[in-house]
């Protein structure tokens, strides 16, 4: 039997709080599925962030975090949300509610929709429907105003002995920053880096793909954020989906290329008819491609169901984008 991490003499069961060194942790909020939707917690010198929350059904699992740990509730500084989609946001506000010196950095664009998350329900209620909002996202909770606080471009936000730095990084959402942790040399990336599933490694690599989801993709932004965010030199990324992902340089090409040929996709059917049901085919042909030539062994079958999810609303964000488009 393999035993649990042990942390300042604390054993810690990997399925609720799993330690990645340097006072970084990562709690599965078990959105959809485990190893899908992470939220992160940063610990240092008594202090505590989270970054990234799941939606509001994960918030006993964030708070079992803190017990695992020895943490109390007024330890923790800051609740940050990479951007406010359900899946990173929705749970700020109940979360909040336990921690009583808490306050949510949120992007600009994104801070108004945790004071009044009305908006951002009905939109998510347009896309997914109320059964699918009843199951996987439950009820959201607004953050009193005097709580939130609207992030700056390079913005530094000390925590405890380390400064982590802000920055603005649309091309996935106009609402959307990225943390830089100069201590792990990482980013948490949200969905600015793509997504990566566990199981999609290909001999412990990791293979990741651009997220263009509804309704603000745009891949000329996508690529100056993936530029700005690759000058750091980062040694590592810390993907909501899935997990701390590493070596950097090869997943950053691999994303550019795969980002390159979904754009090309839409280009190519942006007058297509039955347009979303060529999106979807299109984008499985790609992902399948791109992971048979990095050494997948995976079926197609097997490919097609772990990202059945991502295709649909990937199609559904593509055609957001290429209606935008001039004609």
């Amino acid at each position: 039997m393999t035993s649990c991490p042990v942390v300042d003499g604390r054993p810690l069961d990997p399925e609720v709080v799993r330690p990645l060194g340097y006072g970084v942790y990562q709690i599965d909020t078990l959105f959809q599925r485990a190893h899908f939707d992470a939220a992160y917690l940063i610990v240092d010198d008594g202090h505590a962030a989270f970054i990234d929350t799941g939606t509001g059904l994960a918030v006993p699992r964030l708070l079992a975090a803190l017990d695992a740990l020895g943490l109390r509730r007024d330890q923790v500084d800051w609740v940050i949300p990479t951007h406010v989609h359900l899946d990173h946001a929705g749970g700020v506000g109940p979360l909040m509610q336990h921690l009583p010196r808490a306050r949510a950095l949120v992007h600009p664009r994104g801070a108004p929709h945790m004071i009044d998350p009305s908006v951002l329900y009905m939109g998510a209620l347009a896309v997914y429907g109320q059964a699918e909002m009843d199951r996987s996202y439950g009820t959201l909770v607004p953050v009193p105003a005097e709580r939130v606080v609207e992030s700056e471009d390079g913005q530094q936000v000390p925590l405890g002995q380390r400064v982590l730095t802000l920055i603005d990084s649309p091309g996935h959402a106009r609402h959307h920053h990225c943390i830089w942790d100069p201590v792990s040399r990482g980013w948490f990336t949200g969905d600015a880096f793509g997504l990566s599933y566990r199981e999609l490694d290909i001999d412990g690599q990791p293979w990741v793909m651009p997220t263009t989801t509804p309704v603000q993709f745009d891949p000329a932004a996508m690529r100056q954020t993936i530029a700005r965010l690759m000058a750091s030199q980062p040694e590592c990324m810390y993907l909501t989906h899935y997990g701390r992902c590493a070596p950097v340089p090869p997943m950053a090409t691999q994303l550019l290329a795969l980002l390159d040929k979904v754009e090309a996709l839409g280009l190519r059917l942006k007058k297509a008819p039955d347009r979303h049901a060529a999106l979807c085919q299109g984008l499985s042909q790609i992902y399948r491609a791109s992971l048979l030539a990095t050494g997948s062994t995976l079926p197609a079958n097997e490919i097609d169901h772990l990202l059945a999810m991502d295709i649909e609303l990937n199609a559904q964000g593509m055609g957001v984008w290429l209606d935008k488009l001039p004609d």
